[in-house]
C-alpha cells in the first residue's frame, strides 16, 4: 500500500496556517480590489476538491488504498481554500467566498474510468503548480505572495503522489494503464491548441447538467478564469510550454520512453491504441 509511506512523507512538510504564513507582513497598499477577487475565486475553486472527493471515492471503491490517499488529498485542499478565505477575512472581507457560494460548486460528477481521472488530475496538479508559480509573481502583497508559493509547492507534492499511484496501476495493468494514460496526455499537454483553459475544474463532467456542468460554470463569475489567465498572470505560451514539458518528462520516466513532443506521445498513444483493439464504453464501478 502507498497510503502509510504517503502520509507521513507529506505529513513530514505540512505547513502550519497560523505559525507558518506571515500574517503580520501584511502590506495593505499593495493589495487591489482587483487582486483580492481573483483570491476570492481561487478560494471557491479550491473547495471543487470536495465533489472531486466524492467522485474519486465513488469511482474507486475498487481500490481502498487510494481511496485512504483520499483523505490526505482532500485535507490539503480544503486548506488551500481554508486559507484564502482566511486570508481575505483578515483583510479584504467584502471578499470573503459566502456558503452559498461555495455550496453551488458541489454537485454529483458522472461516472468516468478511474484510469482515466487519475492522469486527469495528475496532469491538473501539474498545471496548477504552474498557475500558482505565476499568481505568486503576479501579486504585490508579500502575504499573499507567500500562500500562493506554498500552495504550488503542495501541487507539486500531489502531483508526485498521483504520479506513484499511476506508476502502480501500471505494474497491475500493463498496457491498459498506458493507454489511458497517454490518452489523457495528449489532450492536456495540447493546451495551446485548445480555446479553454485544460483543468478538471474547466471540463464537463455531468450530461445532465450540461452546459453548467464544469466547476467555472457554476462560479459566481464564470468568465474569470479566462480573464485571470490571459490578462492577469499572464499565463502565455512559454508558461503553457512548460506544462506540456513537465507532462511529457513524467510520462517518459513513468514509461522508460523519450516524448520529445505530444506528436511522438500521441504516435505511441495509436500504437497501444491498436494492440489493445476496441474498449468497451465505461458503465461506472
Amino acid at each position: 500500500m502507498l497510503y502509510p509511506e504517503l502520509f507521513r512523507q507529506l505529513e513530514s512538510v505540512r505547513w502550519d496556517m497560523d505559525k507558518d504564513i506571515p500574517w503580520q507582513s501584511f502590506d495593505g497598499t499593495k493589495l487591489s480590489d482587483e487582486q483580492a477577487q481573483t483570491i476570492k475565486m481561487n478560494a471557491i475553486t479550491e473547495w471543487a476538491a470536495l465533489p472531486a472527493t466524492e467522485m474519486f471515492l465513488r469511482d474507486n471503491r475498487h481500490d481502498s488504498d487510494f481511496s485512504a490517499f483520499m483523505s490526505i488529498w482532500f485535507f490539503e485542499e480544503q486548506k488551500h481554500s481554508l486559507v484564502l478565505m482566511e486570508y481575505l477575512k483578515r483583510f479584504s472581507p467584502q471578499h470573503a467566498p459566502t456558503e452559498q457560494e461555495l455550496h453551488d460548486i458541489r454537485f454529483d460528477f458522472d461516472p468516468a474510468p478511474p484510469l482515466e481521472t487519475l492522469m486527469l488530475h495528475f496532469c491538473g496538479e501539474i498545471r496548477l503548480n504552474h498557475w500558482y508559480r505565476r499568481a505568486a509573481e503576479w501579486h504585490t502583497e508579500p502575504v499573499i505572495k507567500h500562500i500562493y508559493t506554498t500552495l504550488s509547492q503542495d501541487e507539486a507534492r500531489h502531483g508526485g503522489a498521483y504520479l506513484r499511484y499511476m506508476k502502480r496501476a501500471m505494474e497491475k495493468f500493463g498496457d491498459e494503464a498506458r493507454a489511458a494514460f497517454t490518452k489523457v496526455g495528449v489532450l492536456m499537454a495540447s493546451a495551446r491548441r485548445t480555446a479553454q483553459a485544460l483543468h478538471p475544474t474547466n471540463l464537463h463532467v455531468s450530461k445532465a447538467l450540461f452546459p453548467n456542468d464544469t466547476i467555472q460554470s457554476r462560479m459566481p463569475d464564470p468568465d474569470w478564469l479566462e480573464h485571470w489567465l490571459d490578462n492577469q498572470i499572464k499565463f502565455d505560451a512559454v508558461w503553457e510550454t512548460k506544462v506540456g514539458e513537465r507532462i511529457l518528462h513524467n510520462l517518459s520516466l513513468l514509461m522508460n520512453r523519450s516524448f520529445k513532443s505530444v506528436q511522438e506521445l500521441n504516435k505511441y498513444r495509436k500504437e497501444l491504441a491498436a494492440a489493445l483493439g476496441p474498449k468497451p464504453e465505461y458503465q461506472g464501478a
